[in-house]
């Protein structure tokens, strides 16, 4: 039979007709409509939530959102169009009210974490990616106490040792430029909180710095595997890729098998970004577990403290678990970090009436004979709490809402009037609570520390602010990232002035987190710092 015609429609064809039919992408596609059409029949009860058309069909126009950058923005904007709740995928909703946030990440609540998370297993299950209860627990026993106030009191000084290196390193760059015109040196603010955060937490978590402040780059050496050569890498880009094509592969994680066959060449990249960052996380792990055992006491860092630590049943975690960890590790103590102390930067340096006041206030508290503070000198400071909580508010590092399941054995719940069931995806986006002008105020958009003084700060305000998520699946890095904060606002506002090169708003663009692109700063000595050196 010819392959150009099937009057039988395909009952005699050869497998290769079959392919060749005209009648086969009729059939596909029919196929199509029948099933995107019976999932939107199976969520009948999600069809008056309000959102874009397609979404109520299928989760491509979600991951568009994620794959252009602005997801968190073009959510905040359907919120200020259609109201508190909005349809994002067929069973996915959106939620920006905030008694949402304890009834879907409270504890006890019994919403689980949805397949999302498995987009980014890189080694083994992590305290971030493990979906299940028992083994969150057991996880949380063990990596919670390696984050404690307590414990990272007891390894500040490696921070410390790192935010000094990096202002040795300015300083340099500063008196590079003594005799021109211009007393500025311009940097990139942006790759320098890169490389101090992740220097931070190799010197924290693995024993010792990545090196990037000394050699002014982001690049470290892995092996792929022990017989393969070294090769280098960008542990910033790395980092970066990983987390883009996770947060889009978590939309649909049964793309994740066929990353390498997509078009999209972003898919590919990112699906090795992911294999990259475990290696780069296994080669932390393999030389820490190498270093001398006499010199890893005496440090005590953070993976000394999972190396040891048990669970309930005396159990200690496992090669392949504790590189799952190192993943967290970096991602949860460099990432976030740099992109919100960066984000810092650009807001008190464009805002001069808040650079003004946060100077002074530095200058009174913190003795002259001290360049780099301690946490516990600063962290009470009033007013540099106003400024960071409200550089967390305003930049929303983390933005989207991350997504939770109704279980079956929860049945039917009710939030904000309208009734989900076992099955549904329900999230809370942090970026349109912190930016909502009916909880905030008018100047929403502006940066106003003053705002978190307690006779102006409303309960509403309280319970909308979610920068670390809430409940047990709370960051984990929370203690880290605000020691890395205080000390590093406190620090550097403190000794260099800083002057915003350009005009306009700073370009952020998101795909997993709310990242600022490039943040070029003038930087010069203050007189203080002149007269202290």
């Amino acid at each position: 039979m010819d392959g150009d015609s099937c009057p039988s429609c395909c009952s005699t064809c050869t497998s290769l007709n079959v392919f060749l039919c005209p009648h086969i992408p009729i059939l596909t596609l029919g196929l199509l409509l029948v099933y995107y059409v019976t999932g939107y029949l199976k969520r009948w009860h999600l069809r008056d939530i309000p959102g874009p058309f397609i979404a109520g069909f299928s989760r491509i126009w979600l991951i568009v959102q994620v794959r252009q950058g602005y997801r968190s923005l073009v959510v905040h904007d359907l919120h200020r169009r259609y109201g508190k709740i909005v349809r994002l995928a067929p069973n996915h909703i959106s939620i920006a009210d905030e008694s949402a946030i304890q009834a879907i990440y409270g504890h006890g609540n019994g919403f689980l974490e949805t397949d999302f998370y498995n987009a980014f297993l890189n080694v083994d299950w992590s305290i971030f990616t493990t979906r299940s209860r028992a083994e969150h627990t057991r996880k949380r026993k063990i990596v919670s106490h390696a984050f404690s106030a307590r414990s990272l009191a007891q390894v500040e000084q490696h921070a410390h040792n790192n935010m000094e290196h990096l202002v040795r390193q300015w300083r340099k760059m500063i008196d590079s430029e003594e005799g021109l015109d211009d007393p500025y040196a311009v940097i990139d603010a942006r790759v320098w909180c890169n490389y101090l955060t992740f220097d931070i937490i190799g010197d924290l978590a693995f024993g010792a710095p990545f090196g990037m402040l000394e050699r002014e780059n982001a690049t470290v050496s892995m092996r792929k595997a022990p017989e393969n050569p070294e090769v280098t890498l960008d542990a910033v880009e790395v980092l970066n890729h990983r987390g883009d094509v996770s947060a889009a592969f978590g939309i649909c994680p049964d793309l994740i098998p066929y990353a390498k066959w997509l078009p999209d060449p972003f898919f590919r990249q990112g699906a090795e970004a992911i294999a990259n960052l475990a290696g780069v996380a296994g080669a932390a792990v393999d030389r820490r577990l190498k270093m001398d055992t006499s010199m890893t006491e005496k440090r005590g860092d953070l993976l000394a403290l999972l190396i040891d630590a048990e669970d309930q049943a005396g159990a200690k975690l496992g090669h392949r678990e504790l590189t799952g960890e190192a993943v967290t590790l970096i991602a949860a103590g460099s990432d976030t970090s740099s992109s919100t102390l960066c984000a810092l930067l650009y807001w008190v340096s464009s805002t001069p009436r808040v650079l003004w006041k946060l100077q002074n206030v530095l200058d009174e508290v913190i003795p002259v004979d001290i360049e780099v503070p301690y946490l516990a000198m600063v962290k009470k400071i009033t007013y540099l709490q106003w400024v960071i909580w409200e550089a967390l508010r305003i930049h929303s590092t983390f933005g989207q809402g991350l997504p939770r399941e109704v279980p079956p054995e929860r049945g039917p719940v009710e939030i904000c009037g309208h009734t989900f069931y076992p099955g549904d995806v329900l999230s809370v986006p942090g970026y349109t609570m912190h930016h909502s002008a009916d909880i905030w105020g008018i100047d929403v958009e502006d940066f106003v520390p003053e705002r978190w003084d307690p006779r102006r700060l409303t309960q509403r305000q309280k319970d909308s602010f979610i920068p670390f998520s809430e409940g047990p699946r709370a960051c984990i890095g929370r203690n880290l990232a605000e020691m890395e904060l205080f000390v590093g606002c406190a620090t550097l506002f403190r000794l260099f002035e800083f002057r915003v090169e350009g005009q306009g708003p700073l370009k952020v663009r998101e795909r997993w987190l709310r990242k600022p692109v490039s943040l070029q700063v003038g930087i010069r000595r203050r007189y203080l710092d002149a007269r202290s050196s």
